[in-house]
Formats: structure tokens, sequence, C-alpha cells
């Protein structure tokens, strides 16, 4: 291609500095947007031969061109040089040098500002399906395992303390009500994101005739963008997109959480497979989950593109600056590791098995059965709070003499409150608390396999 030529060098006089030409370049970075680049070039060269700005001999010569680039970066032929500083010039360029003249014709009407920022709205959106798919995936595989398990019974926890007893299932399925928040939002920030803001130019559009909603339905876009100013700087669907990342780091961390504790040799719960599992470079006997740590550690990564996506925002005067070249690393950066943590997650999902009969066999320790005997209380005609401060007595009873409620006679029940009757032994014990649970969405037996049949049909669909 001879001499990289810039497409502003002329204004300025002498050579850039070479150090100014490695600071400014994002090939290193935007390289992976070559195909929406392509993409919105072809729209963009279309238009304007509706338009009669080019010729049809000079659009087939574009697309020709651009095609043949395309199928040259995709097998690793196409030579990146930095000195075209980002993705949208070294294609012209590589264009120009293909196709001569009508090459030089492309940017007619166009800004790398508007470029730019279609590329990475093309990108996102195509990003964010994946991300939902991923999330579907992840999904289903915790309704699979839950299926396995929705007979079965374990502690829940508040406070990292014992509370009351629910189904595996249920507690599974928790984390799929979570991650199907996070596939609403992702659908939300492309619903935002749907406009074209190509035809804005740098700031202020074009004196040419350019047809926007032309390139925009080329594109597959909603609707165009109605504030040039404003489309040329527009990131907050890139903010967004982060944010909707990083909540999804912060459920997969807490996924992660649990399962290292739960995996400990204290809770022995769950099992994670020896495939996602390490050891240690001294102690032989170690199982080391260290996949799950590296979730929880990897959301620290994403929110960090947080910050900085909104610190690169906060102050920056209206227009395009070159601040926004940044954003790129972030999104990147947030989108794939997400990505890497989804799959991880289904992985060890997909693999896990639970300890019932070592769950089962602690699942009276802790009184988790003490809210179901305050709620038979009420049913007796006890005031809530009286009930609540009977029980807590009733403990305290218990953890004294080294017993369970269940334990408790009659007797000793009447002593403490005198409408308690022979019936009360039917409202106490982890297992049998679980399957008398009466609220939906309750973590009971008989929801959780209602959640799973639920979940089962609205993931088919997708």
């Amino acid at each position: 291609m001879g001499n990289a030529e810039k497409s502003w060098e002329k204004r300025l006089a002498g050579t850039p500095d070479a150090l100014a030409v490695g600071f400014v370049e994002s090939l290193s970075i935007d390289t992976r947007l070559y195909k929406y680049d392509i993409v919105g070039s072809i729209a963009h060269a279309q238009m304007l031969a509706e338009r009669k700005l080019i010729s049809r001999d000079e659009i087939r010569q574009i697309k020709d061109g651009l095609i043949q680039i395309s199928e040259e970066i995709a097998a690793g032929r196409f030579r990146f040089r930095t000195e075209y500083e980002d993705i949208h010039m070294a294609i012209e360029a590589a264009l120009i040098a293909k196709i001569g003249e009508a090459g030089k014709k492309l940017h007619t009407g166009r800004s790398r500002n508007d470029q730019v920022a279609t590329d990475i709205r093309l990108w996102m959106r195509d990003e964010i399906e994946l991300l939902r798919a991923k999330i579907t995936c992840l999904q289903k595989a915790f309704v699979k395992l839950a299926g396995k398990y929705a007979g079965a019974v374990m502690p829940a926890y508040t406070h990292l303390q014992r509370a009351q007893p629910v189904s595996i299932a249920c507690y599974l399925l928790s984390f799929v009500e979570q991650l199907d928040r996070d596939f609403l939002r992702l659908g939300n920030c492309s619903a935002l994101l749907d406009v074209s803001p190509l035809g804005c130019g740098a700031i202020a559009g074009s004196t040419l005739p350019l047809d926007r909603k032309s390139t925009a339905k080329q594109l597959g876009f909603h609707d165009i963008s109605y504030n040039s100013l404003d489309a040329v700087s527009d990131r907050d669907f890139c903010a967004e997109f982060i944010f909707d990342c990083s909540v999804i780091a912060a459920h997969l961390s807490r996924l992660a959480e649990d399962w290292i504790i739960y995996s400990t040799s204290e809770f022995a719960f769950v099992r994670i497979d020896d495939a996602y599992c390490t050891s240690s470079s001294m102690m032989p006997q170690k199982r080391n989950p260290d996949m799950l740590e590296l979730i929880r550690g990897k959301a620290g990564r994403i929110y960090g593109a947080l910050t900085g996506m909104l610190t690169i925002l906060k102050a920056q005067p209206s227009g395009y600056n070159r601040d926004l070249q940044e954003d790129k690393v972030h999104i990147f950066s947030a989108s794939d590791t997400i990505e890497a943590c989804l799959d991880m997650a289904q992985a060890i999902v997909s693999h896990a098995r639970f300890d019932t009969k070592k769950i089962a066999a602690g699942l009276d320790e802790g009184f988790l059965d003490a809210t179901a005997l305050a709620e038979y209380l009420v049913g007796k005609g006890v005031a809530f709070r009286e009930a609540h401060g009977i029980v807590g007595s009733l403990v305290a009873f218990c953890e004294k003499a080294g017993t369970k409620l269940a334990e408790i006679t009659l007797d000793e029940f009447r002593r403490h409150c005198g409408k308690v009757e022979p019936d009360v032994y039917d409202s106490l014990g982890a297992a049998g608390v679980a399957e008398r649970y009466a609220t939906e969405g309750a973590g009971g037996i008989r929801q959780g396999k209602d959640q799973i049949a639920y979940w089962t049909g609205r993931l088919a669909k997708r």
C-alpha cells in the first residue's frame, strides 16, 4: 500500500511523530469490528448509489473490494498496519489500494465518528444475542439439575446461619430467576441501542442528500437517531451493557461463593467435578474449586470496566471526543470475561452433584422448624409476636438440654404455651416443613416441582 497516509494529515505540518502514532492507534483493539465496519460501509455505499452520489460501476467496485477484504481478514491474510490508527482507516486504505478512485468516494458524507458509533452498535447487538443464548443454556443446566433433586431438602441460610428448610430444587431455581432478570436487562439494552447514527457525520450531519433511513433499514436498525450531536457521542448503551455484564457477574459470583462454601469438608453439600477443580503443588490431598474462585474474582475485572466506562463519560464536553476511543477497551473486556464465566458456570452446574445423604443427616440441626412451630401457634390463636417469643424460649431450652424441638415432651410444650396440642409434632422436623409450605413461590417440595415445570416450558420457547 506504500506509505500510510492518514485521512487528516494534509492539514498539519510535518510528519506525525512515531510516538504519537503508537499512542493514538486503536487497531490493536478494534480489529474485531471489521465485519461490522464492512457491512456498514456496504450499506453506506448502496445509499450513496441510490442518491446518485456514486455510479453503479463504483458501487459494484466498492462492494466487491470490501467483500475481498473481509475474506482476507477472515483467512488471516490481511496485514493490519497501526499507522492507519483504526479498523476503519485500515479497511478504507486497503480498498483504495484495490480499486483506486472509487474507493476514495466511500467516505462521502461520513465521518469516523458516526462510523464507529454504528459499528459498536452492530457488534453489541450481536454480542447481546450471544450472551442471552449463553444465559439460557445456564438456566437450562440449573433446571436439569433441579429436576434431579426435586424431592430433596437442604437448609437455607440468612446471615450464613441456618434459617428454614427448602427443597434443593428451589435453591437452584433461585439462580434461574436471577439469570432471567439478566436476560431481560440485556434485551432492554439491545432495544435502546437499536437506532442508527450513520449519516450524522462528524457532529452536524451533511449538506449532501443522504438517506439515513435507507442505511438504517439495510443494517436492520429499528430507527435512526434524530440528533446528530448526541448520536456521535452517545455511549450510554455501552455503560448499560457493561452494567448488565456486571450484574450477571454478581449473580455468578454469588453462586461461586455458595458452592465454594458448600464444597468444603465442613459442609460437603455439593461435589464439584474434578474436571473443574485443581490440586495443590504442595498438599496432595487438595481439591480446590479454582474455577469457582476465578468466576468470583473475574467479577472485579468487569466492575473495573464499568468504572472505566463511566469515568470516560463523566466530564466530556458535547460532541465527539477522542476519549471515546477507549470505550472499546472496557466493552470488549467485559464481554469476553462474562462470556467465559457463563461458559464455565454452565459446565460446573452441568456436572455438579449434591450429597443428599450428608445433607439429610444434619438437616434437623439448627432448629430449621422453629418458624413453622411459631406459625403452628398462630393457627391456635396465638398472636405472632407472642408465638415468636414462645418459640425463642423453647429453642433456648433445647440448646441447654441438647435436644431438638421435635423431642420436647407435650408437657414441656404446654408449660410454655397452654394452647399446644398433640398435633404439634406434625409441624416439626425440617423435611416435613418443606412439604407443608403453602404460599406460591415458597421453598417447598411442591413449589419446587411447579417451578421446574414452569421454567422447562418457558425456556423451551427460546
